[in-house]
């Protein structure tokens, strides 16, 4: 009747441990997620104000130049919804359906961003381009001092909107990669920043020229721009939806600390995946050292599930399969003496 209270007392103090680590990172994710909503509402409200200037002065000048980035700047408004989205549904807890949360709503919203991109902004600024170069009507420059104004005013607007994103980034953990909401808004607004500065060269040039050449080139070269960057945001997106690593160093930290343990022989084998901005699944397959009953050996695991929790606060999902090693390539395997 004594031997009872004596087991469950140990198993006790891992689940507090556990529940500590995982409070603590559940509020470090909804700080995080807040700084992020607060940069993409300022990116929005930036590129929705710069998107009605450039298409009013885009039609008020025929700028082909100024209308890609009229398209540019409705493309990212669209984005930035997505990407409200994305911090809105990535937070909703677990359920049946969804066991692991819904950590990867944010990936996929990301990839939708780059679609966006690359469709909208993209083609369309491509579009203009070619058109004013086949275009034979004479070209006039009448309303480009306005134009340039617009483009003016949206450089300073982005410029403060990208000042705020990489402040952001330097106070969180993780880098630039770490958060893709966070990571499509950088990439938007440093896109931009450059997109204004090719279309106020191809201006500058056509109205001291009087060369369309110039300013279309200008929106082609912002379209390539464009598709050059939904290119890389997509392909980043659809590597953490179909599943990535988490990054070697770290898996190599877990590694170790599962090695080091004395209960442990041997990691077999050690899996990794993202399952969202502040959610990861750690798999082992792990050789216990022999002479230990089960007992004993399901305290010991929750000890050290407890220790990763508690070491890595975002490796809320850790599964150990104990198994036996497989036989050492080379190693002698000692006969059967039992076999007829």
């Amino acid at each position: 009747m004594t031997a009872k209270p004596s087991t469950e007392q140990p198993s006790s103090r891992p689940a507090s441990a556990e529940r500590a680590p995982s409070e603590q990172a559940a509020r470090n994710k909804s700080s995080k997620d807040q700084e992020t909503k607060t940069t993409v509402w300022v990116a929005l409200a930036a590129n929705l104000v710069i998107a009605v200037a450039k298409v009013a002065g885009g039609l008020f000048a025929a700028s082909p130049a100024l209308l890609s980035e009229a398209a540019h700047s409705v493309a990212d408004s669209m984005n930035e919804v997505f990407l409200l989205a994305a911090l809105r549904r990535s937070r909703k807890p677990a359920d049946p359906q969804h066991p692991f949360g819904y950590g990867k709503e944010r990936f996929f919203w990301a990839l939708l961003a780059a679609v966006g991109i690359f469709v909208t902004g993209g083609c369309f600024s491509i579009f203009q381009g070619v058109e004013a170069l086949r275009s034979e009507s004479s070209e006039t420059t009448t309303g480009y001092i306005i134009g340039l104004v617009v483009l003016g005013v949206a450089f300073l607007a982005e410029g403060g909107s990208l000042v705020r994103a990489l402040w952001q980034v330097r106070q969180q953990e993780g880098g630039i990669g770490a958060d893709p909401a966070l990571r499509t808004v950088i990439a938007e607004d440093g896109t931009a920043v450059l997109g204004v500065t090719l279309a106020m060269i191809g201006m500058g040039l056509h109205m001291a020229t009087g060369e369309v050449v110039y300013e279309a080139a200008a929106s082609i070269a912002i379209g390539l721009l464009l598709i050059a960057v939904a290119y890389r945001l997509g392909k980043e997106a659809r590597d953490q939806l179909i599943g990535e690593a988490v990054d070697p160093e770290l898996r190599e930290e877990i590694a170790h600390f599962l090695a080091e343990q004395p209960e442990i022989d041997r990691v077999a084998s050690l899996l990794t995946m993202r399952l969202g901005m502040d959610s990861t699944l750690v798999a082992a397959r792990i050789d216990l050292a022999p002479g230990r009953d089960s007992e004993v050996v399901e305290l010991v695991m929750v000890r050290i599930k407890s220790g990763v929790a508690e070491r890595w606060p975002q490796a809320d999902q850790v599964f150990l399969d104990v198994t036996e090693a497989p036989p050492v390539p080379g190693a002698e395997v000692a006969p059967d003496l039992t076999a007829q």
